[in-house]
C-alpha cells in the first residue's frame, strides 16, 4: 500500500529559519493510479510561492480550466495570489495557489514562500482532486499522539510546528497525479513595527514560472489617517508603472497584476522575471501626544508614538569584541559603521569604547564629551584595532556597567539622560566567566535600573538566545546581522533606531475597573521613529468611554497626557468598509500578550514559572488559532478522515547543514529498509548557509578545522600518491571509521599532478553497517543486506537506526542515530576536461558524539588542543600574512590565507580565512601524515 509521506524540517540558517513539508502520492484519495517511483519524470519540481484566501476561493471554470502553452513545464499555474489587509498595523496576508499537473503521470509541485517575519502562520489548507485538508492549531504533545494513532495506521509522519520564535520559510512538496489539480493556502497575521518613521510590510514574489492569473493586493485602513504611503519596485525596471495605489485619507489599496507578456524575461521567452519583493512603507497622521486609542469588539489597542520633543542626552558606552574570528570582513565593517555613530553624536552625548578578547581594554576610563576633537581620537583607536585572541564577555560588560556607575556616583551623569550600553560580538564566551547563566546573573546584579544593554550579534557563530536574553532582562533589545559586506549599514541602521531618545520612564494608566488582561503599559525609554503599543480587554462591551493617562519625563520637564475613546465608534466605522479586518483588536491583543510573554517565559529563572507561562502562551494560541513554539498545527480532512502531520527535527544548530543531515522518519513502522524516491532534491548541505563549526576535506585534499573555543580555523593539505587510504577518524569505542582513497587528476597541471578523494569508506562495526561512496555509486550494506544508489537520482533511504538521503548529483547525507552525520559532496567536471576529474568532499559537524579515543586526520580534534596565534607579521605575499603558532608545545610558522567550504557552492566554493600549517599540517597534527595511511577503506587506525 502506498502511504502519503509528510516531512517537515526546519532551516536552520538562524536569520531564515522556517518550515518544510514533503507531501506525497494522493493516489488514494480519490483511487487515481500512480505511477511507481521509476516511471516518475526525473525532473525537479515546479517552484510555486503562492498566496490567496481560503474563505473567498473563487469556483473556477472556464478560463481557469483551459489548458495553455503558457512553457514546455509540466504543470500550469493557473493562479498566483497574495491579498493582504492592513487594519491599523496589524496584517493579516494570505499566500494561495492553484496548479494542473498537464502530463498523465504523477509529477512532483513545490509551494515555498517567505513568511514575514514575526508573523504567525493560522492555516493551511490544501485541496488535492476536490478533497480538502484544513489545518488544526493544537497543543504539542496531544497532536503527537494524533500523529501515532495516525501512523499506526499508516496514514501519516510529522507534526507541523514552528522552530524557536520565528519561522520565515514555507515550503511543501507534493507528488500530484497525472491530469490534477492541486491548491495551497496559508493564512498568517502579523504585527507591523514602526521603526524609523514608518511601517514596513514586504511580500517576496518568487512564482519560478508564469502564472495566468497573477495578483497581489494589499488594502491599508488606518483610522488615524495615513499621511503618506509609497511602494518602491524591488522587482526591477521592467516592472515600472505596473504597481498601482489609490489613496485616500484613511486607506490605500495597492494592485499588482501584470499579464503574462509582462511576466516574461523577454517577449519570446518562457521564464518569469518576477523574482523579488513588494514593499509597502507608509506612516500615520500623529496630532496629540498622548496617541491614539483604538477600541472595538471588548478589546482596544494604544498606540503612543509623539514626536515633538526635545531628544534626551545620551551616555554610550561602545564594548567591541575584537578576539580573533572578528578579524576581517566583521571588523571591518564595524569600524565603518562606528566612524557614522560617532559622527552622529551630540556635542553634548557622552561616550567611551571598551574592547575586549581575552583582554579589557578602555580607549579611556571615563566618560567623555562628544567634541569634534574626541571624535577624531576615538575613530582613531579603533581603526587601529588588529583582532585577535579569546572572548572575555563577562568582564568586557561589567567593566561598562562599571563606568557608568562610578560617573553616575560622582554626579557626571544629566538626571534627565538615558544611559546604555551597546556590545557587538560574533561569538561565544571562551574566556574569564564562560557559563552564560553566571555572565547573566552577573549583569542582572551589577547592572542598575536606569542602563540599558543593546547588544549587536554579528553571523552565525554566536549564541543569540543568550544575547537576547541579557538585552531583554536590562531594559534593551538584541539583533542579529549578517556578517557580509552590508554589515556597516545593518549596524548603523541598528543604531539609528537608538540613537534619539525622546521619553524615559513612560506610564500608562487606564480608568475604570472594565480594563483587564493589559499587556506591558511601563516603558523604560521611547525614541523617536518607533512606537509603543499597549493592547487590552474590556470586561463588558457595554457602550462607556474608555479613558487612559500617559506620563513620561522629557529633557525638560515631567509631562502627561489624558486620552478617552469611546468603546463603540470604531465597530461603526469597520462595519462600513469592505477590506478591514473586523476583530483586528482581539487579535492584536493576543499576539502582543504572547510576544510578550515568549519573551517573559526566555529569561524565567524557575522550571515552575516557564511552565506556568507556557501554560498562559498555549492558553491563547489555542484560542486565537496561533501556531507558536509550543503549539502544533494539524492537517486533516474530515471529508476521508486521513490525517497529514509534519515534524522538523532535533536543533541542528551546531551542525553542518542549513537544514537537517536526513530528510524521512528516523522510526519508520517496519524496520526493513525501504527506498522513497522523489523528483524533488532533499534539502541537505548546498544551498543553506555557510557556519563554520565543521571540519572539512575537500579539493587537493584541503582540510579544514574548526577550533570553537579559540575561534580559529586551520588548514594543512596532505599530498600522498594515488591508491593510498587515509584515515579520517578512527573511534574503536564507537566502532566508527571513515577513511578516504586518493585519486589523481588526468595529468600534471603547472608542473603537478593533483590529488582528490575518489572514494569515501564509512563503518559502524557495532551496527554491521557499512557505506562506500564513490564518485559513480553510492553502496551500502547493512548485514547481509546490499543496497546501491545512483547519483544521478534523487533518493531518501530510511532504517529503524539511519537515514541516508542523496541529492541528485550533489550530496549524500548519512544520519546515524541522533548524534551522528556525514555529508560527502561531490564535484562532477566536464568529462572531457584535460587535466580534472571528478572527485568527493567530506563534511562532519562538531555535533557528532564520539568517544574519548576517537583519533584520525579529523577525529583528533574532536579534542581541541590549545592553539595561541602571535607575532602577526608581513609574509612574502603581502596579502598572506604570517605568524607564530604554539601547539602541542611547538612553535611553528603559519600564513594567514584562503580556503574554499563548497557547502553552498559546489562550483566556486566560498571563502574562509584559515592559518595555513605547511608540511602537510605537521606540528598541528600528531605525528606525520603518512602515520595515517591504512590499507582497506575499513581499516582502523593502528596507533602506535
Amino acid at each position: 500500500m502506498k502511504h502519503l509521506i509528510l516531512l517537515a524540517w526546519v532551516f536552520l540558517t538562524r536569520e531564515a529559519q522556517g518550515l518544510h513539508i514533503i507531501a506525497g502520492d494522493f493516489s488514494e484519495l480519490q483511487g487515481l493510479a500512480v505511477p511507481e517511483a521509476d516511471t516518475l519524470e526525473d525532473a525537479p519540481p515546479a517552484n510555486i510561492n503562492t498566496h490567496e484566501e481560503r474563505h473567498k476561493r473563487s469556483e473556477d471554470g472556464g478560463e481557469d480550466d483551459k489548458e495553455e502553452d503558457l512553457t514546455d513545464d509540466h504543470f500550469i499555474i493557473q493562479s498566483y495570489k497574495v491579498k493582504s489587509i492592513i487594519t491599523s498595523r496589524f496584517a493579516e496576508t494570505v499566500f494561495s495557489t492553484k496548479v494542473r499537473n498537464r502530463e498523465t503521470t504523477a509529477q512532483n509541485v513545490e509551494f515555498n514562500l517567505r513568511i514575514p517575519k514575526g508573523a504567525y502562520i493560522t492555516n493551511f489548507t490544501m485541496t488535492v482532486n476536490d478533497i480538502t485538508f484544513v489545518g488544526s492549531v493544537m497543543e504539542k504533545s496531544f497532536a503527537r499522539r494524533l500523529y501515532a494513532d495516525a501512523r499506526t495506521q499508516g496514514k501519516a509522519a510529522g507534526i507541523i510546528r514552528t522552530y524557536g520564535r520565528e519561522m520565515e520559510h514555507f515550503k511543501a512538496d507534493v507528488n500530484v497525479p497525472g491530469g490534477s489539480k492541486i491548491s495551497f493556502e496559508l493564512h498568517c497575521q502579523e504585527l507591523l513595527q514602526r521603526r524609523l518613521g514608518f511601517y514596513e510590510q514586504i511580500i517576496i514574489l518568487q512564482p519560478g514560472n508564469l502564472v495566468k492569473q497573477f495578483q497581489v493586493d494589499v488594502y491599508v485602513f488606518e483610522p488615524q489617517g495615513i499621511t503618506y504611503l509609497e511602494a518602491p519596485n524591488r522587482l526591477g525596471s521592467q516592472f515600472d508603472g505596473l504597481m498601482h495605489i489609490t489613496k485616500g485619507e484613511n486607506k490605500a489599496h495597492l494592485t499588482f497584476r501584470p499579464t503574462l507578456d509582462q511576466q516574461r524575461k523577454c517577449p519570446s521567452c518562457p521564464d518569469t522575471a518576477i523574482d523579488g519583493s513588494i514593499v509597502v512603507k507608509y506612516d500615520v497622521n500623529r496630532k496629540i501626544n498622548g496617541g491614539s486609542l483604538q477600541v472595538s469588539d471588548g478589546y482596544f489597542v494604544h498606540f503612543i508614538a509623539p514626536d515633538n520633543f526635545a531628544p534626551l542626552l545620551k551616555n554610550i558606552i561602545f564594548v567591541i569584541d575584537v578576539s580573533g574570528s572578528m578579524w576581517g570582513i566583521k571588523m571591518k565593517q564595524t569600524v565603518e559603521a562606528m566612524a557614522t555613530i560617532l559622527d552622529d553624536l551630540s556635542p553634548r552625548d557622552q561616550f567611551t569604547i571598551i574592547v575586549f578578547n581575552h583582554i579589557v581594554r578602555c580607549w579611556i576610563e571615563h566618560l567623555v564629551t562628544a567634541t569634534p576633537a574626541q571624535i577624531k581620537e576615538a575613530k582613531k583607536y579603533i581603526e587601529n584595532i588588529q583582532p585577535s585572541g579569546g572572548t572575555n564577555i563577562n568582564e568586557a560588560i561589567l567593566s561598562a556597567i562599571h563606568i557608568l556607575t562610578q560617573a553616575d556616583n560622582h554626579g557626571l551623569l544629566n538626571r534627565r539622560s538615558v544611559s546604555f550600553i551597546i556590545m557587538v560580538s560574533d561569538g561565544d564566551p571562551t574566556v574569564g566567566e564562560i557559563k552564560l547563566s553566571a555572565i547573566q546573573k552577573n549583569i542582572r546584579t551589577h547592572m542598575q535600573d536606569d542602563f540599558s544593554l543593546f547588544c549587536i550579534g554579528i553571523g552565525f557563530d554566536v549564541d543569540y538566545d543568550f544575547l537576547e536574553r541579557i538585552a531583554l532582562e536590562n531594559r534593551g533589545v538584541a539583533r542579529r546581522i549578517q556578517a557580509n559586506g552590508n554589515a556597516s549599514s545593518q549596524l548603523t541602521d541598528f543604531y539609528e533606531e537608538f540613537a534619539t531618545p525622546l521619553l524615559r520612564n513612560i506610564e500608562v494608566l487606564y480608568g475604570g475597573e472594565n480594563v483587564t488582561d493589559v499587556t506591558k503599559k511601563s516603558f523604560d525609554k521611547y525614541f523617536r521613529g518607533s512606537e509603543l503599543i499597549i493592547a487590552g480587554r474590556l470586561a463588558n462591551k457595554d457602550s462607556s468611554i474608555l479613558q487612559s493617562l500617559v506620563t513620561a519625563s522629557t529633557a525638560n520637564s515631567e509631562v502627561g497626557f489624558h486620552m478617552e475613546s469611546p468603546t463603540d465608534e470604531l465597530d461603526k466605522i469597520l462595519a462600513k468598509h469592505q477590506y478591514v479586518l473586523p476583530c483586528f483588536t482581539k487579535q492584536l491583543w493576543a499576539y502582543l500578550t504572547i510576544r510578550q510573554l515568549l519573551a517573559d517565559r526566555a529569561m524565567a529563572t524557575s522550571a515552575m514559572q516557564k511552565r506556568n507561562i507556557t501554560s498562559r502562551i498555549l492558553n491563547l494560541a489555542l484560542v486565537h488559532h496561533f501556531v507558536t513554539p509550543v503549539t502544533s498545527m494539524l492537517v486533516q480532512s474530515e471529508e476521508t478522515g486521513q490525517k497529514l502531520l509534519a515534524d522538523s527535527p532535533r536543533d541542528n544548530s551546531e551542525g553542518c547543514c542549513s537544514g537537517p543531515p536526513y530528510i524521512g522518519t528516523k522510526t519508520p513502522p517496519k524496520t526493513d529498509i525501504k527506498h522513497i524516491f522523489a523528483t524533488g532534491p532533499p534539502q541537505t548541505v548546498v544551498g543553506g548557509t555557510v557556519t563554520t563549526r565543521i571540519h572539512l576535506v575537500d579539493n587537493d585534499p584541503h582540510f579544514i578545522i574548526h577550533l570553537p573555543t579559540s575561534k580559529q580555523d586551520i588548514c594543512f593539505n596532505i599530498d600522498t600518491e594515488p591508491g593510498k587510504i587515509l584515515n579520517l577518524v578512527s573511534d574503536p569505542i564507537k566502532g566508527i571509521v571513515v577513511n578516504g582513497q586518493i585519486i589523481s587528476g588526468k595529468k600534471a597541471k603547472n608542473n603537478k599532478l593533483n590529488t582528490y578523494f575518489g572514494t569515501i569508506g564509512i563503518h559502524f562495526t557495532n551496527l554491521n553497517l557499512s557505506f562506500e561512496i564513490s564518485t559513480e555509486k553510492i553502496r551500502l550494506k547493512d548485514g547481509n543486506h546490499k543496497t546501491l544508489l545512483q547519483w544521478s537520482e534523487n533518493a531518501v533511504l530510511t532504517h529503524s537506526s539511519f537515514v541516508v538521503s542523496v541529492r541528485k548529483n550533489s550530496n549524500v547525507t548519512i544520519t546515524v542515530g541522533e548524534d551522528m552525520a556525514f555529508i560527502i559532496l561531490l564535484h562532477r567536471v566536464w568529462k572531457n576536461h584535460p587535466t580534472n576529474v571528478d572527485f568527493l568532499g567530506f563534511y562532519a559537524p562538531l555535533t557528532n558524539m564520539f568517544s574519548t579515543s576517537v583519533h584520525g586526520l579529523i577525529g583528533q580534534f574532536t579534542h581541541e588542543p590549545e592553539v595561541n596565534v602571535y607575532n602577526l607579521r608581513p609574509g612574502s605575499d603581502p596579502n598572506k600574512p604570517q605568524a607564530t603558532m604554539e601547539v602541542k608545545g611547538l612553535k611553528i610558522t603559519v600564513t594567514r590565507g584562503l580556503q574554499k567550504d563548497y557547502r553552498t557552492d559546489a562550483v566556486s566554493g566560498t571563502n574562509l580565512q584559515c592559518w595555513f600549517i605547511h608540511n602537510g599540517g605537521k606540528g598541528f597534527i600528531d605525528g606525520h601524515f603518512k602515520d595515517y595511511l591504512v590499507p582497506h577503506l575499513h581499516s582502523f587506525l593502528e596507533r602506535q
